[in-house]
């Protein structure tokens, strides 16, 4: 077996209590016991998540702060300003604290930062060339804000009061805003560290909410049903790659739901033109609807997405969608192009035996797609990869991990050369002087040595195996109970099953690299088959007859209203 694989050993004791108390198949029962569930109670959370689940978010720090500033504000009719990032998470926190707070009657407005023009989070330009002039006395920030010390310095000189929402890493020395709702903090013993930025900023509305309810802030008039939002919370937690765990598991499935009910005219346009003839899920958000959420903040300006997203016109809705195609389309050819461009460079003897990351620079490349490409790299080249473009004597990098190495605590040490720098174990973004990025490079290079890799085995694509299984164990109940272990993602990985040597009854080659797959068990008693497939094949290498101990995931494939099972060959 490739060292990409590891088959998990679950405990029999534990499987055999999940099987009977839930009268599930053993298959079932394994696949929940490799999740760490033990018991009947805790598989019932699991399966049948709801939002009364909840843990309360009034824990959070300042979080108490945070609710009396926004309700003085309301009621003094006092001009608020929600001021969020340009990814899908910020672009979602903004959209559900901007339609909520509207619904209050607030005096709101919303505002998203040019990328390449203004850069990442709320800066003393914001504060000077924005807030002041407009007479904003409040600032939201949603999914940025930690480290914004001299922008929020410069509104409190202003008398302009800040509130941060959001979930990156914080400094040692928290900026002087009048709340900072950031789990990370270290004096916040919340537990709710797993959020999303759109997590965090929903747990402001769960609270706020509470205390307006408390107020009969609602005598008159019909109080909101957060779980109406709770499409926005399920886009921007998945595509920012959080553990799809506790809370984070409950918004997800909680929010798909809403979404596969079509009440969002942006949605309905969004998966129209990503070719969506189904039902969403997890996976459909993470490849097909937030790299267009996302494309606008990487080439053109976010302020698309946001239009998307609280349009209430149809025909509005599908124009918008439309652009926000073509801009992702446009994004992957020039994230292809660089991608090859590094990929040609590294493969030329460019990349040292005993190198243990990956720092370039280039003055071509377009800063809006380097994160990806970055990832695609670091992915290739099992290492931790940083990519700087530059422009103006400036350099803006973004970088990337792998399991092992935390880039938020590499980049700390590698500060002294850094001009800003924030985010998270896995990816980050910074600036740096073009005549520093030698130093930064060589000091990164010590950092991933110095504070360790783990070990080639444990990093990468390693992929987990719940368990071996027979064709007829394949069932469609055995499907269906599959399906309801979703939403898939980090933290909750799809089921990877193994079984013995099937034989090839029919294969083709579809869309010029994929092998569509008519499979049979000669292991198994009497003709069953079972269609596969298997993406991204070398179609001009020759076709096997067999596949010999496949490793596989289980799904139905549904088409035109019709399903049938099929397995995904890895």
């Amino acid at each position: 077996m490739s060292n990409k694989y590891h088959a998990l050993n679950p405990d029999n004791l534990i499987v055999d209590q999940i099987r009977k108390s839930l009268n599930c198949s053993r298959i079932m029962a394994t696949v929940l016991a490799n999740r760490g569930i033990t018991d009947a109670e805790h598989a019932n959370r699991f399966l049948n998540p709801s939002l009364s689940h909840l843990a309360p978010p009034f824990s959070i720090k300042d979080m108490e702060k945070a609710v009396f500033r926004i309700i003085t504000a309301i009621e003094n009719n006092e001009k608020i300003l929600v001021f969020g990032d340009y990814d899908v998470d910020g672009v979602t926190s903004t959209v559900l604290l901007y339609e909520f707070l509207q619904s209050l009657g607030a005096s709101v407005s919303y505002y998203i930062p040019h990328r390449a023009k203004e850069g990442y989070s709320l800066q003393k330009q914001h504060i000077h060339n924005l807030a002041e002039p407009k007479g904003y006395r409040l600032i939201i920030t949603t999914d940025c804000g930690s480290s914004s010390h001299e922008a929020i310095e410069a509104a409190r000189e202003k008398s302009i009061d800040v509130i941060v929402t959001d979930h990156h890493h914080v400094p040692d020395i928290l900026p002087p805003a009048l709340a900072l709702l950031n789990p990370k903090r270290k004096d916040c013993h919340s537990g709710f560290e797993h959020l999303a930025g759109v997590g965090v900023a929903f747990s402001l509305l769960i609270c706020l909410r509470k205390e307006l309810r408390s107020r009969n802030y609602w005598k008159t008039s019909p109080e909101p049903n957060l779980k109406e939002c709770s499409d926005l919370v399920a886009l921007g937690t998945v595509a920012d790659q959080v553990p799809l765990i506790k809370d984070n598991r409950i918004l997800v499935k909680t929010g798909i739901r809403h979404i596969n009910r079509k009440r969002r005219p942006g949605l309905i346009a969004l998966s129209s033109v990503a070719e969506i003839s189904d039902r969403i899920d997890a996976e459909n958000i993470a490849f097909r609807l937030a790299p267009r959420l996302n494309a606008p903040g990487r080439l053109d300006h976010p302020h698309l997405a946001v239009k998307l997203l609280l349009s209430k016109n149809q025909n509005e809705a599908e124009h918008i969608a439309q652009s926000l195609n073509r801009l992702n389309s446009d994004r992957k050819n020039i994230e292809q192009e660089i991608f090859l461009d590094i990929r040609n460079y590294l493969e030329k003897d460019h990349l040292a035996s005993n190198q243990n990351s990956i720092v370039l620079a280039n003055s071509t490349w377009h800063e809006g797609v380097i994160g990806i490409v970055a990832a695609r790299i670091a992915e290739l080249y099992h290492c931790p990869v940083a990519l700087i473009a530059e422009k103006g004597g400036i350099g803006k990098g973004s970088a990337r991990s792998v399991s092992g190495f935390d880039l938020f605590e590499g980049l700390k040490t590698c500060r002294n050369h850094l001009e800003t720098f924030g985010g998270h174990s896995m990816a980050a973004g910074f600036r740096v002087n073009i005549d520093e990025i030698p130093q930064f490079k060589d000091a990164f290079e010590r950092a991933v040595t110095d504070l360790g890799m783990a070990d080639e085995s444990e990093i990468g694509d390693c992929i987990p195996i719940d368990c071996s299984i027979d064709f007829n164990d394949i069932t469609e109940q055995l499907i269906d109970s599959l399906e309801a272990l979703e939403p898939f993602g980090n933290g909750n990985p799809e089921p990877v099953f193994q079984a013995k040597t099937l034989s090839i009854v029919s294969q083709k080659i579809v869309g010029s690299r994929h092998r569509q797959l008519v499979l049979a068990q000669p292991s198994v008693a009497g003709k069953k088959y079972l269609h596969a497939i298997q993406f991204n094949v070398d179609s001009t290498e020759p076709l096997d007859d067999s596949l010999s101990t496949p490793v596989f995931r289980l799904r139905w494939n549904r088409w035109n209203g019709r399903k049938r099972p099929q397995l995904i060959i890895l």
